[in-house]
Parts: C-alpha cells; structure tokens; sequence
C-alpha cells in the first residue's frame, strides 16, 4: 500500500473527521507547551495529515517537521471530548511517512541505524544481553568517568543516550523455568519479560516476579516470545510490527494462563493493540482478540489481586511519575498509587501536571533531543517541587528517562519501578 493510499483509507478519514477542531488538546501538548506553535499541537498536526491525505501537501517539508516531532505521549486522546483516536492517526501517519521515505530515498543515517536497531537488536534478547555485558563492563572499568570530559563534544543523542543508562545488573532473571508461587497458591500467569527491561534493568524483572510469587502466583515465562513492537510502530513499520505481533501471540497461545502480565506501560500499551493491528489478518484476528483480553499491566492486576499486602515500612516521601502510556494509552491511574500507598510508611505526593510527558517516548529522546529535553526539564521542575527522595514509575522508557533526568537536575533522589518499592517492602 502507497502512502497516499494509507492515508485515503476509510478508517484513517473517519477518525480525521471526528476532530471537530475544539483545540481543548492543545494545553495537554507537552510539544506546543514548549513552542506554542498550532503545527505542534495535535489539532495542527490532524489539519496537516487532512492535507496530505487530500493532496494539498506533499509528505516532506511541513508534514514530516510536525509529524516526527510528536512524542506520540496521547495526552490529547484523555483531554479530547470527541473522542479522537490519534495514536491511531499518528501511527498510519508515520507508516505513510517511512513508505515515502523509501520511495524516494530520503532516508537519512539516523533512519536506517534505527531501523537496524529495531530490526536486529530489540528483537533478540541474547544480543542485548550481551550489549548489557558490555555496558557492564564499560561501567566497571570506570570508563564513564573518563568519558565525561567528551561529553560536551560529543552529539546530543549520544549524550543523552549515556546519561540514561542506568548502573547495569548482570543477575538477569532466570527464564529457563517458571517460577514457583509461594505459600497458598492463587493461579498461574505469563510474564512478558520485555526487551530493553530485560537487559538493563533486570531488577525490575526480578522485582516484578517475586512479588506475583508473594502473592500466590506461578510464573512462567513463555521462550519464544519477543519485543512488544512499539518501537517498530513508533517508527512507522507496520508490518515489522505485525510480524512481531504474530510471533508473541503464538508464543503465549499454549498455558492457559489466567493472564499475560507486562510491567512497562509503553510496552502494555502495545500488546493491548494487537486486536486493532491484525483486525484484517483472517488467521490472527480471533487469536488476537484472546490474546489482548487477558493481557494485564502488573499494576492493574496485583491492584486487584494483592492478596498478601507488604507489612514492611518504608519510611520515604515518594512522587509517581506516570507513564504517558498508561496513564492516556491504557487508562491506568488509580492502580500504582493505590499500590505505593499499601506500603506502610510512604508519603505519595502529587504532582502539579501528572498527565504531562516526561520526553523519553520510546527512542524519542536520542531523536529529538532538543525537544526532549525541554519537555524533560519541565516535568523536573514538576518533581523537584514534590521535594520527594524517591520517584517511582512505571515503564522502562520513563525509569531511564528519569535517571538521566535526575542528573541533568542534579536532584537527590532514587529512580525506582512501583514493583521494587513492594518488594523492598516485603523483605523489609
């Protein structure tokens, strides 16, 4: 299919036409926040996929700036009282976007090292295993001291990109057998283990699956599954994504599990779109439709199935940063604050705008990192009136984004996952 042709789609027209242009979105754009300019609000970005669609713009110029500078964070979709679905709109845009690239050959550097990377490393779990080790060793080795004196010389991406990532733990989590439940057992459950999260923070993981044991589940971790595919979505290549969707599909189709569970928003929110990808697949839109109706954040399930609360305290004064994901994509707010105030001990405070973008928006911030950042330290302004030492979240994305943010601001503060606060607790 053309990119014109993914634009004149009915469905594509249809949601395009559900904007009645009201711009209530506009103050819930971390992008026109920071710029104030009509082009990047959704509103603006929606009259110009019309225009494209119509033919009264071509894909480059006006519509590739505006387009590649959303970070796709869905705060209109919560704000929008039509009901506007613009992740959709956004993700057939960006298809639109890469297929015309390739037709013309306008790709830059930047697009095929990312699609390589989407390609051949997020989907392979050993690869990035073994980039782990390297990090691990670079870190051990103190070369990051070093290399501080670069830094400044050194492209934004690269930057950021270092300044991210976290201290690496190699005690990845044990994939070869399920894990047992402990004391009275509930059930059995799936946990998807990711991709990025797997490797570079594989405390969380562990968290993550010691916690469903406390609480009487078993665990199991089904071998060949693979990346969510929202980096792939991201970037415009649908049927990458869909491949990808086929693969975890099959991979969880045998176990009877009484859910698939996901501790990373932005990955949750993927999974749970796999009904509306393969909607005209006639071999996987039924098995899709199975697959997405047991999928489950982790806040969202142990919420309802903490059948063992933690008694350990935790004295700490905690502010959680919600993932854009989760919060506009999957409608998940109450569950991990209702989860961090069942730890005996922790202050949660609020922040003054949760629903805003923290920047990170899967690789968004190695991107466009000018934007990033200034959406960035808007929100560190938000955490750093919370006068809070410790900021939990709820996605891998936000954990890594928040990290980097935590010394950009120079902030003394701990970056931890929701999960390893309650597990923290029950060992305490």
């Amino acid at each position: 299919m053309t990119a014109i042709e993914l634009l004149n789609q009915t469905n594509f027209r249809r949601r395009l036409d559900q904007c009645i242009h009201c711009g209530l979105c506009l103050p819930a754009c971390p992008t026109y926040a920071v710029d104030q300019r009509e082009a990047d609000s959704p509103r603006g970005r929606i009259a110009l996929m019309r225009a494209a669609a119509e033919g009264r713009i071509g894909l480059e110029g006006a519509f590739e700036e505006h387009i590649e500078l959303c970070l796709g964070c869905r705060a209109c979709e919560t704000a929008c009282p039509s009901g506007v679905q613009y992740g959709l709109l956004l993700e057939t845009a960006r298809a639109a976007l890469a297929q015309e690239k390739a037709r013309t050959r306008r790709a830059q550097l930047a697009d095929l090292v990312q699609r390589i990377g989407l390609r051949s490393l997020l989907p392979h779990r050993r690869r990035l295993r073994w980039l782990a080790r390297g990090v691990w060793l670079y870190q051990r080795l103190g070369l990051a001291r070093l290399a501080q004196w670069a830094l400044p010389h050194l492209p934004p991406a690269l930057t950021t990109m270092e300044g991210m990532t976290p201290p690496v733990n190699l005690n990845f989590l044990d994939l070869s057998q399920p894990a047992p439940a402990l004391g009275p057992r509930q059930g059995k459950v799936a946990f998807f283990v990711g991709c990025v999260q797997d490797a570079f923070l594989a405390g969380v993981n562990r968290a993550t699956v010691r916690v469903l044991q406390r609480n009487g589940y078993e665990v199991h971790f089904p071998p060949a599954q693979t990346c969510c595919n929202a980096a792939a979505l991201h970037s415009g290549d649908v049927e990458f994504a869909r491949a990808l969707a086929r693969r975890n599909i099959d991979a969880f189709a045998d176990g009877d599990f009484a859910a698939i569970l996901n501790n990373a928003g932005g990955c949750g929110a993927a999974l749970k779109g796999y009904d509306h990808l393969l909607a005209d697949d006639p071999l996987y839109a039924d098995r899709a439709r199975s697959f997405v109706a047991k999928v489950k954040d982790i806040h969202e399930f142990l919420a309802d199935h903490l059948h063992h609360p933690p008694t350990g305290h935790i004295q700490a004064r905690v502010v959680y940063v919600d993932s854009c994901h989760l919060r506009h994509g999957q409608k998940v707010v109450g569950p991990p604050r209702a989860l961090l105030r069942a730890i005996p001990g922790v202050d949660l405070v609020e922040l003054q705008q949760p629903d805003m973008c923290c920047g990170s928006a899967g690789v968004y911030n190695l991107l466009q990192p000018e934007m990033a950042n200034q959406v960035l330290d808007a929100k560190l302004a938000d955490v750093r009136s919370a006068h809070a030492n410790i900021i939990a979240t709820a996605n891998t994305g936000c954990y890594l984004q928040m990290i980097y943010g935590v010394k950009r601001a120079g902030l003394n503060a701990t970056v931890m996952h929701v999960v390893e606060l309650l597990e923290r607790a029950y060992t305490n």
